[in-house]
């Protein structure tokens, strides 16, 4: 049979009350289970992991800070049939961000550092770009700083295959020539900033990050199975296994092998978290309100717009619903934290299975709860425009910035962006994802065509992520084989520290890195490629071909220069 385990029995529910100053949880009976519906529809959520032999996840549900469900799914070790457990240890993933964010408040509002200081003051190792680059910009992601472990992945030595530590982070950022884009232009992901904020509090505070963290945060709070994975070869007693689940269904170890913490690397329990994110709530023992405010500020990009990012969490709305969560994902973990402050509701949930879905299960667990409460979007009305006018808009279009491409293709009277996103029309020329009471929470996207520019128009896409992106229309290309071998050669990044090697077999491009290492170049545009999930346009002056630019996953426009081969 598979296992399902929970630390309270179903009629009875222990509720976990934080004693200001203890290192301990004591225990209060009495408090009303969820309901038996309720119930059932968060073991429904997780009944594909409900078994011995896969992973799965833990959840933990609290209202007005008693806990209502603890319950957990699918086996922490597999090699030795232990099953997860409510007080299984996990890894967070990104729900580290907050406590990273925490300990830079915690000293910023001791009058040690601020949060609109030149990160180059703590660390003058980082490149001077002529842009001041803030401690809040890192907080909310609008730095421009490129990922560190995306450029590490370009060398073949990425997050899984290497033990970096913060020497490493410090060595590729010291050598990054150029930023994504302009400090608060947009916001873009970075675990770079999170890196660097660690070193941060180490440097200023005078003590590892990890210390400082257990002094301040863990010790005072109660958070008595919560630590850094600052060491990811030390012993952790209750720690699950991470694992990969395949396509075909069989699953492999995959747990982080680095000792890079702050971005992640938080270890911890649906208990732990549920405490630590009440804590965060009011600020007690980290601040009040003071706290919480700068906790709670969201980013604010160069055009004076305010993004739902605010520091290592998200402020957003799901219906008419007030969300303050942040998702974690690294190796094989999955993580939710979030809080839905009107409500009094936490969902807490930490999975050791790769495809266990982030904020679609924790959202799911919080709507089994606030049913009667939500009003969730519906399905957008689209207006009728006639389909000669859609077709006018579809086609091929580029991403000025990073060089990347979005097909606009029409179906059954219905524009598409992508395979997946269907658009709803609200007039002939503005548009929006049709299905977003489907995707409780999604932040509106605009997709507005400017039919100035010519016969086909340029395309603007709007969100909360950035001020605008522009993608101009361009045509798919079938490059002759003369020009397909002017870009045969040898091409090197002092950023990355890796040289690429261009060859042509067969009458097709590849592009090589190493013995095992060796990509189909696929056109796109002119002078445009893709080839292991990168985009490469190559320039170069009267028809000559002189470099390259790539841009791939959290690293913009990285240019590459032709070598003697």
């Amino acid at each position: 049979m598979p296992r399902r385990t929970s630390s309270v029995p179903a009629l009875l529910v222990t509720t976990l009350i934080l004693v200001p100053g203890a290192r301990h949880l004591v225990a209060q009976e009495g408090v009303p289970p969820a309901p038996p519906e309720v119930i059932r529809q968060v073991d429904s959520i997780f009944s594909r992991w409900d078994s011995q032999a896969l992973p799965g996840c833990a959840v933990g549900v609290s209202s007005h800070e008693q806990t209502v469900l603890a319950r957990a799914y699918g086996m922490a070790d597999l090699e030795w049939g232990i099953p997860n457990s409510p007080e299984t240890i996990f890894e967070g993933g990104s729900l580290s961000k907050q406590f990273t964010s925490a300990a830079i408040v915690l000293l910023a509002l001791e009058g040690d550092l601020s949060l609109d200081d030149d990160v180059r003051t703590y660390i003058p190792e980082l490149p001077d770009y002529g842009e001041t680059i803030t401690i809040r910009r890192l907080m909310n992601h609008t730095s421009g700083l490129r990922d560190w472990g995306s450029v590490a992945a370009l060398t073949g030595w990425g997050r899984e295959q290497k033990s970096h530590d913060h020497g490493d982070v410090l060595d590729i950022l010291s050598r990054q020539t150029a930023l994504n884009y302009p400090p608060g232009d947009r916001y873009s992901y970075t675990n770079s900033g999170y890196n660097l904020l660690a070193m941060i509090v180490d440097r200023v505070s005078g003590m590892p990050f990890a210390q400082f963290s257990e002094e301040r945060i863990f010790g005072p709070l109660g958070l008595a199975h919560t630590q850094w994975r600052d060491d990811y070869r030390r012993l952790v007693p209750g720690r699950s296994t991470a694992y990969e689940v395949l396509r075909d269904g069989r699953v492999r170890i995959n747990r982080p092998i680095e000792f890079v913490h702050g971005n992640g690397g938080i270890l911890t329990t649906v208990g732990d978290l549920l405490i630590w994110d009440a804590a965060a709530t009011d600020g007690r023992g980290l601040g009040g309100q003071a706290f919480v405010d700068m906790m709670e500020e969201q980013g604010v990009l160069n055009d004076g717009s305010r993004i739902v990012y605010a520091s290592g969490i998200r402020l957003w709305t799901m219906g008419n619903l007030r969300v303050v969560s942040h998702t974690g994902s690294t190796a094989g973990y999955r993580a939710f934290l979030g809080r839905f402050p009107d409500q009094g509701l936490r969902v807490a949930m930490l999975c050791n299975a790769s495809n266990a879905p982030t904020r679609p299960s924790g959202t799911a667990v919080a709507l089994a709860f606030l049913a009667d409460e939500v009003r969730l979007p519906q399905r957008v009305a689209s207006v009728n425009v006639p389909e000669a006018e859609l077709d006018r808009l579809t086609g091929l279009y580029r991403e000025r910035l990073t060089g990347e491409t979005r097909e606009i293709t029409l179906r059954r009277g219905t524009l598409w962006a992508g395979q997946r996103q269907e658009l709803a029309a609200l007039s002939d020329r503005e548009f929006t994802p049709a299905e977003t009471a489907l995707s409780p929470g999604a932040e509106t996207v605009r997709f507005v065509f400017d039919a100035s520019g010519g016969t086909r128009p340029t395309l603007r896409v709007h969100s909360w992520e950035t001020i605008e992106e522009v993608w101009d229309p361009v045509e798919r290309v079938t490059p002759a084989a003369d020009r397909l071998a002017s870009y045969v050669g040898s091409y090197y990044s002092p950023d990355a520290a890796v040289t690429f090697v261009v060859s042509m077999e067969g009458g097709a491009l590849t592009l090589f890195r190493g013995p095992d290492e060796t990509w189909q170049m696929v056109p796109t545009y002119e002078d445009g490629f893709r080839a292991g999930g990168m985009t490469l346009r190559f320039h170069g002056e009267d028809g000559g071909v002189t470099g390259f630019s790539l841009s791939v996953e959290r690293v913009y426009d990285m240019r590459f220069e032709r070598v003697a081969g």
